[in-house]
């Protein structure tokens, strides 16, 4: 019997000496969108670096909010503070069902869930052969 495989091995790869680690933009702008989302007290916010196996997008951000209007509260948010920082995006998908909100910047893609859509469809364990971007939030206030 075949052994189940990550999304990551499924496709196909890109040479491994081609391969080049999520662009510096990309991760800087899923730094400024996990600080969005967390500003809107969204939880588990995770970036996976995909940029290995997916020609389309460097980064998926994730993050859970805990119901539909955090969901848009959150969607809100991270588009507006990378709107400052000039991506615009190419695609805003879910947004009528709010419980799993996908923004397309291109460089990165933001996954916004609803913790029972996050558990469902467990992205994370998906990419799991995919590295994660370490994030810096959770500062405290210098106040």
């Amino acid at each position: 019997m075949p052994e189940c495989r990550s999304a990551c091995d499924r496709l196909t790869r890109v040479d491994e000496r081609t391969h080049v680690a999520a662009s510096t933009e990309a991760i800087e702008l899923a730094q400024q969108a996990a600080e969005a989302a967390e500003d809107k007290l969204a939880t588990d916010i995770v970036a996976i670096d995909v940029s290995q196996y997916l020609v389309i997008t460097d980064v998926f951000l994730l993050c859970t909010a805990a119901n539909d209007r955090q969901v848009r509260a959150v969607v809100d948010a991270v588009e507006e503070r990378l709107q400052r920082l000039g991506a615009k995006p190419l695609r805003r998908e879910g947004e009528k069902e709010g419980r799993w909100v996908l923004l397309d910047f291109g460089d990165i893609v933001v996954h916004v869930q609803m913790a029972e859509e996050r558990v469902h469809y467990a992205l994370e364990r998906l990419w799991k052969d995919c590295p994660t971007i370490p994030l810096q939030l959770g500062a405290p206030d210098n106040a």
